[in-house]
């Protein structure tokens, strides 16, 4: 009998739905607040930055909401993505656990990031808009929302986190082979760009920088929508195909997840993963553990406290009651950039919050030194946010071995290493800092944030 290594799902078992967790959630998630009233936004507040449908779904309590047909049709170029079953990893790790891994870099940009940078693209097409502005961190958003604002027809404005845009050059020349432009952050092209430059001028940026740039490109341009690629509900919801198509899978497998591992910066790709997995559980069905792993170096749920906080850095948008480092934190510039936000998702914080989730923190070397022995077990290059997930999953695997336990672990493979060979040179080269964040500079962003009560 062979073993099977791929389980591929038809196109025509394709989910055709997104999945919404709030819909089983044992107590709501926290209200979104006005930062200049105090009270609860309306979709009136969030007009000037997102299309309507996306508000809805914002805001929506239903538990499945159609994908649209046009969506689906773009799915169907990479979707499904294949379950792997990591067999050579398990003999390396000589562990009795069985481990998968859902493989998101087939498609076109390499991520799980077109997943909602379609979705949103339509979207926004469908209410005529022309010009969308968006940040990057370590470029897949952007590259992703690139490729859909090709396909749509849509002018995309990127701006992408300094350290990352000096680290990962190629990220940039796809945005603008799909024909979208990338601007360095912060960067001299907006208000709040300059402001900060001026105290900042050696800034290497970050994600919550990046976010008010973009945004007030949207708020005061009326022909500008904005997109962000985590974090808000909508994104994560999105991104539920990757776990839907999961649950299909394993049945083809026989088997079912013990363990469910993501990394986790803003939140989407782990939640795409896990909710309809954690929906089954609140349903009912079988009880999962479910494990965050994020970088020792910017550590939002193990470190950061659960509170109203602004999701930029120049505090324009809404508060949402998420775990944060406090939306001043710039975090050291280590090779992650997708990991590099100083919030949680506040749907993942909310079931941190209800004890649905563990969290750890890794250093970035381990999480690299994870990534080669699953690359050379499994000849896929993770990128260096996936290198967490491998990192926990590999944690897992021992433990299983400790405590001779078949257990069966889960990850999401949400990207594969090809731009970020540099990375991987530098590790090699020992030449790959551990970088820490600054206790004192943690300690004032944690101080300044809002009151809300």
């Amino acid at each position: 009998m062979v073993d099977t290594i791929k389980y591929f799902l038809p196109e025509t078992e394709m989910p055709r739905n997104w999945y919404n967790i709030v819909a089983d959630l044992p107590e709501p998630p926290p209200q979104v607040i006005h930062p200049g009233t105090g009270e609860p936004i309306g979709p009136d507040d969030l007009a000037p930055l997102f299309p309507m449908e996306l508000i809805l779904q914002e805001v929506s309590s239903e538990r499945y909401i159609d994908i649209p047909e046009p969506v689906i049709d773009i799915y169907r170029q990479w979707r499904p993505s294949p379950l792997f079953r990591a067999r050579r990893l398990e003999k390396i790790l000589d562990t009795p656990a069985k481990i998968y891994y859902k493989y998101e870099g087939v498609s076109p940009t390499g991520s799980h990031k077109p997943n909602t940078a379609v979705a949103q693209a339509f979207y926004n097409k469908q209410s005529g808009v022309k010009r969308i502005a968006t940040e990057t961190g370590a470029g897949q958003w952007g590259c992703s929302l690139a490729f859909a604002g090709a396909i749509f027809g849509i002018s995309v404005e990127v701006y992408m986190v300094k350290v990352s845009f000096k680290q990962k050059p190629y990220r940039k020349a796809m945005m603008e082979s799909f024909g979208a432009s990338c601007i360095a952050s912060p960067s001299d092209e907006t208000e709040f760009g300059k402001s900060y430059l001026k105290n900042n001028p050696n800034s290497t940026g970050s994600l919550g920088i990046a976010i008010s740039e973009a945004v007030e490109v949207a708020a005061t341009n009326d022909d500008v929508k904005y997109a962000l690629g985590s974090v808000l509900n909508h994104v994560l919801m999105h991104q539920t195909i990757v776990g839907l198509e999961a649950l299909k899978q394993f049945e083809m497998a026989s088997d079912y997840p013990d363990v469910i591992v993501g990394c986790t910066g803003g939140g989407s790709n782990y939640a795409g993963l896990l909710f309809p997995f954690l929906g089954e559980q609140l349903r009912g069905g079988k009880k999962i553990r479910a494990l965050a792993v994020e970088p020792a170096a910017c550590p939002s749920l193990t470190r950061g406290r659960y509170a109203y906080d602004f999701g930029d850095t120049g505090n324009m948008t809404p508060l949402t009651k998420m775990h944060t480092l406090g939306s001043k934190f710039v975090p050291p510039g280590f090779h992650a950039g997708g990991l590099r936000y100083h919030g949680m998702a506040p749907l993942i914080s909310h079931l941190k919050e209800l004890n649905l989730i563990e969290a750890s923190a890794f250093h970035q070397n381990e999480c690299f030194e994870a990534g080669v022995t699953f690359g050379r077990a499994e000849g896929i290059l993770p990128a260096p946010e996936a290198n967490h997930a491998v990192k926990g999953t590999i944690e897992e695997a021992l433990r299983c071995k400790r405590e001779g336990k078949s257990e069966t672990i889960l990850f999401n493979l949400c990207g594969h290493g090809h731009f970020d060979m540099q990375a991987y040179s530098e590790y090699f080269s020992g030449n790959l800092e551990d970088r820490d964040y600054d206790e004192q500079e943690l300690a004032m962003a944690l101080s300044g944030l809002p009151s809300v009560k």
